[in-house]
């Protein structure tokens, strides 16, 4: 499993569905699928991705020399 870090590309909104799709080695469109699933069980599923996308680092972004 890498680390938790939302990605510079292949994402929709944030990232953070792509950064746990990476970490659980699955794809971003099964943890989307997953996440908008999710939404219609009663919970704070909203509130977790908005502190996920305030707590997980985004990728650095490493210039090429």
């Amino acid at each position: 499993m890498s680390a938790l870090v939302r990605p510079r590309h292949g994402r929709m909104i944030a990232g953070v569905c792509a950064a746990l799709a990476d970490r659980f080695g699955t794809s971003a469109t099964t943890m989307r699928v997953i996440f908008l699933l999710s939404c219609l069980l009663p919970g704070p599923q909203f509130l977790v991705y908005l502190a996920l996308w305030v707590l997980v680092p985004a990728e650095k972004n490493y210039a090429a020399v």
